[in-house]
């Protein structure tokens, strides 16, 4: 375990000011709203807020406010937040992102979940955090090996929880972390004491009588997920097919970078909201960007999709450890779905927020994480 802080070189940062300051930008689309894709007037506000005003240096001295290390795990390097709480009974949770995520997602959640007494809370709700950057993602580069797919790192997870000496464990995650902490708890069985996740993905199997009889809203559900399907996968094709082709784009250029990213943030947030940032901070939404910028890594972290393309779809074993799903608007968690392929033992459905969830109702999150794990400790 090596302690790390994050110190980006000063150059860095000016290089990035100066490709900003000479991006060479396309026409406008005839299409309205964002229907094609991030609006010209929307991103070139966004570009020179991020190359005028948004400070990384302030972002960066806030991460590095939580203690991080890295260790080398099945030959790549981790890097991982690692938060005491002060409480002696907070037991040890570990948080996964997910793709355009990063640990960044977790510092509105952290304070709360490490030290409730501080924020409101019970102090016999304290967790010790582990929050894990993925293989490839962020500061754990550089990508070392092929075959780092989501069953890889919950393997990795398992040796990390080992080697921090936490035997009993609870693990949580959004987004891939919703795929990656469910196999955690397969895998690591023995230790992990509860799974909970957010944005979890179901997929009908083909079987007919698995879609009988859905409520309303499963069915609208149901419905967003063909549209997702239709008109909105197509970041997930091209990053299962071609990570490196779409990676010279996106390193080379941080616009290119930032509209890849900030479309997202315009789909999967909540719907009543007009903009990105009438969700989620604008500086954090930047910094979140500016993460993956700084540290070259739009291709390694499309790996991801690249590895699990070819088990995507594909059945896994029923977990039987106990799981909470939180399901936030604009989420294609189907209860029936869930309820086959997980020991769901809560259930928590909310009306605001929606697929960055620790970004857009921190306080949301952490109440059900406390909920979910309260029986389990």
């Amino acid at each position: 375990m090596t302690p790390f802080r994050i110190e980006i070189p000063q150059d860095r940062l000016d290089d990035l000011r100066h490709r900003l300051a000479a991006t060479r930008w396309p026409d406008e689309s005839p299409a309205t709203g964002w229907e094609a894709g991030v609006p010209l007037g929307y991103l070139k506000d966004l570009a020179d807020y991020w190359g005028t005003g948004y400070d990384w240096r302030a972002q960066e001295a806030r991460l590095n406010e939580f203690p991080q290390f890295t260790t080398e795990i099945d030959g790549q390097t981790v890097h991982f937040l690692h938060v005491r709480s002060p409480e002696p009974g907070a037991v040890p949770l570990i948080l996964t992102h997910g793709w355009p995520g990063s640990v960044v997602e977790f510092m509105n959640i952290i304070g709360p979940l490490t030290d409730p007494a501080r924020h409101g809370g019970d102090p016999a709700d304290a967790f010790h955090v582990v929050a894990p950057s993925l293989p490839g993602f962020g500061f754990s580069t550089p990508l070392a090996a092929p075959g780092w797919g989501t069953s890889r790192v919950a393997r990795a997870w398992a040796e990390l929880m080992k080697r921090l000496g936490y035997d009993r464990y609870g693990a949580q995650g959004g987004d891939t972390g919703a795929i990656i902490t469910p196999e955690l708890g397969r895998i690591d069985s023995d230790h992990v004491i509860g799974v909970h996740v957010n944005n979890l993905g179901t997929f009908p199997s083909g079987d007919p009588a698995e879609l009988a009889g859905l409520t309303e809203t499963d069915q609208a559900r149901l419905a967003f997920m063909t549209t997702w399907g239709r008109d909105m996968s197509g970041y997930a094709i091209v990053q299962s097919t071609r990570p490196q082709t779409i990676s010279y784009a996106l390193t080379d250029s941080p616009v290119g970078q930032l509209a890849w990213i900030v479309e997202k943030f315009k789909e999967w947030t909540d719907p009543s909201a007009g903009l990105p940032e009438d969700a989620i901070e604008r500086d954090l939404i930047l910094t979140d960007v500016s993460v993956y910028w700084l540290t070259g890594t739009a291709g390694s972290a499309a790996r991801i999709y690249y590895e699990d393309a070819r088990t995507w779809g594909q059945a896994s074993p029923r977990s039987q450890v106990p799981t909470g799903v939180a399901v936030f608007p604009n989420d294609i968690t189907l209860r029936p779905l869930a309820e086959r392929d997980h020991n769901v033992v809560r259930w928590s459905e909310f009306s605001r927020g929606g697929h960055f969830a620790a970004l857009e109702a921190p306080d949301l999150l952490v109440e059900d994480v406390r909920s979910f794990f309260r029986p389990l400790r």
